[in-house]
């Protein structure tokens, strides 16, 4: 298990019946907080090091998400994306946050943008790492069969360590923190592996979410970073520049050697522009 530095608390919450581990820096009871959203495969350990980065500046937290990292992976939840969000507001009233500037990365977008939808009030402004509103966009390869039966099931059945190793340096060409890598691993155990089949399968082709959601979000107009690896092969990069037509961006920054997860691969021309950004939006929200 990934080591949490000093200065990072852990708690737990259960929401919607299940259980999660959270991660915590900055104030304890802020009620204004950056929450950081991971996708698949992920958890919030995904997060220790922006989670430490961004505490000197205010309430940080992290947590895991059904069926994902060390949270519960009930058979009978309903892994889909309203549920998720709906967890994920439960979890930030039970934490007493009311003020949300989110961080979301992958799978962590549908699940973060929805629920700003649905508390729009609540929400302040968001950091897109690599995912965001994606019109025109096809599956990868690897979702597609994941959303076919008995080929996902197949797929999912067996994965030796080497394999997925080999498989995540070769999606991302910086390389990835063999720590980082070997996490994801453990975590990916047959219940993730089922919860990850459901979740797909029950998820509208996401050009369609964007036919129905962007226009919604677009009236919001809540301020973005928007951060992107240019060699990601899961979402690609043409789609960065594309956020404006959808959010208030206030930088697009394209990371030319990065891969799907640039927070861990070129982790300090992350944090730059990040911690500039939630700088900045964390005193207006103080001013407001």
């Amino acid at each position: 298990m990934s080591q949490s530095p000093p200065s990072l608390r852990r708690a737990s919450v259960t929401a919607s019946g299940v259980g999660s581990p959270v991660i915590e820096a900055g104030p304890a009871r802020a009620r204004e907080a950056v929450v950081f959203v991971h996708g698949n495969p992920g958890s919030g350990t995904d997060w220790l090091e922006l989670l430490e980065a961004v505490g000197p500046l205010g309430r940080a937290v992290a947590l895991d998400m059904p069926g994902f990292g060390q949270a519960d992976k009930p058979r009978d939840y309903r892994y889909q994306v309203s549920s998720y969000s709906e967890f994920l507001h439960g979890a930030l009233r039970q934490l007493g946050i009311e003020r949300v500037h989110l961080v979301l990365h992958d799978f962590g977008g549908p699940f973060g943008l929805l629920w700003g939808l649905q508390h729009p009030d609540a929400w302040i402004s968001v950091v897109l790492i690599d995912i965001g509103v994606l019109p025109g966009y096809r599956w990868h390869p690897m979702a597609r069969r994941w959303r076919t039966p008995v080929l996902g099931e197949l797929l999912q059945a067996w994965i030796p360590r080497w394999a997925w190793r080999r498989s995540m340096q070769r999606s991302n060409p910086k390389g990835l923190p063999r720590e980082f890598v070997d996490k994801m691993y453990d975590d990916y155990d047959r219940a993730t592996r089922r919860a990850v089949l459901a979740l797909y399968r029950a998820t509208p082709d996401p050009n369609e979410a964007a036919g129905t959601l962007g226009p919604a979000l677009a009236g919001l107009s809540k301020p973005a970073l928007v951060l992107w690896g240019a060699k990601d092969p899961y979402a690609p990069v043409r789609y960065a520049e594309r956020q404006q037509e959808f959010f208030d961006v206030r930088q697009v920054v394209i990371l030319p050697d990065s891969g799907h997860w640039p927070f861990k691969d070129d982790p300090e021309a992350v944090e730059g522009p990040l911690l500039s950004f939630l700088r900045t939006q964390l005193a207006s929200s103080a001013g407001a």
